[in-house]
């Protein structure tokens, strides 16, 4: 498979002889959602983010757009500048969903105008996706999927309702809304999940907690250095992380190898960690 980078391979045939002596009733991924389940690029162009087409076809009041793109402007370069501290840099994400979740309500965020989105069909998992979700789905592995920013909670369901994937091993943890009784979103529930902070998401949200405690062999998917602190806090005995580089790969390769077991780069496909799984449940 090209575009697949093994940091140490006896280490990583070593972790899947763990994980398959222990039995695929041991294993559980954890994932994030965009950039790392969906693709970053249809048909050559890059795609638009969920939080995107609300910007881009005006679902909501006429001045929207143009403060949603100014904060995009001045928070997006920090969020993966690696020369900024990462604390330096979990503040400013904060700072910017804080302020855009406000700027959502002050706007007149719907429930109608969540699945406008969702039928605009703007997001498109990853290649090989239908085996992943087979495979999880068939051997009831858990997946935790954690995904910051703005409506990924509610199109998530959405999809996965939309493709038959929706089943009791599938958990996600997202922002989420409050509404009214007119469909209106009034409030945003806290703590806000940015892309920076989701060291301890998981161990305190007790229902998802409980489906996977028990469960000692990780495997981990993110785009994103720090996406590694999605299992930090996780009591786990073998873990292979997966990272997704798709932009920028000679800049970030050696990188993203010293984070990761294994780097899909260029919007690669889902298919080896359907290999993985595939050789861990046969």
């Amino acid at each position: 498979m090209e575009n697949i980078f093994i940091n140490d391979q006896n280490k990583l045939e070593e972790l899947i002889k763990r994980f398959k002596d222990d039995g695929v009733s041991n294993l559980q991924i954890v994932s994030d959602f965009d950039k790392t389940l969906t693709k970053v690029f249809i048909d050559g162009k890059k795609a638009n983010s969920i939080i995107a087409v609300l910007r881009d076809q005006n679902y909501l009041t006429p001045d929207y757009s143009v403060r949603a793109n100014a904060l995009h402007d001045k928070y997006g370069p920090i969020e993966n500048d690696y020369n900024i501290p990462l604390e330096e840099r979990q503040k400013a994400m904060t700072e910017w969903w804080e302020t855009h979740f406000k700027l959502l309500i002050e706007c007149g965020l719907s429930k109608s105008d969540i699945e406008k989105v969702y039928q605009s069909n703007i997001v498109t998992l990853r290649d090989n996706h239908s085996e992943f979700f087979k495979l999880i789905n068939d051997n009831n592995i858990p997946l935790t999927i954690i995904t910051a920013g703005g409506l990924g909670g509610d199109i998530i369901n959405m999809i996965f309702n939309g493709l038959g994937y929706w089943k009791d091993n599938i958990s996600i943890i997202a922002n989420s809304f409050i509404f009214d009784d007119n469909g209106k979103v009034i409030e945003i529930k806290k703590p806000i999940i940015q892309s920076l902070n989701k060291f301890d998401i998981i161990i305190n949200d007790p229902v998802v907690f409980n489906k996977i405690k028990e469960k000692k062999n990780v495997i981990m998917l993110g785009d994103n250095i720090e996406d590694i602190g999605m299992v930090s806090h996780l009591d786990y005995d073998n873990i292979i992380k997966i990272g997704f580089l798709n932009e920028k790969v000679e800049e970030n390769l050696d990188m993203y190898k010293k984070t990761f077991d294994v780097v899909i780069a260029n919007d690669g496909s889902l298919e080896f960690v359907n290999s993985l799984l595939r050789s861990m449940t046969t």
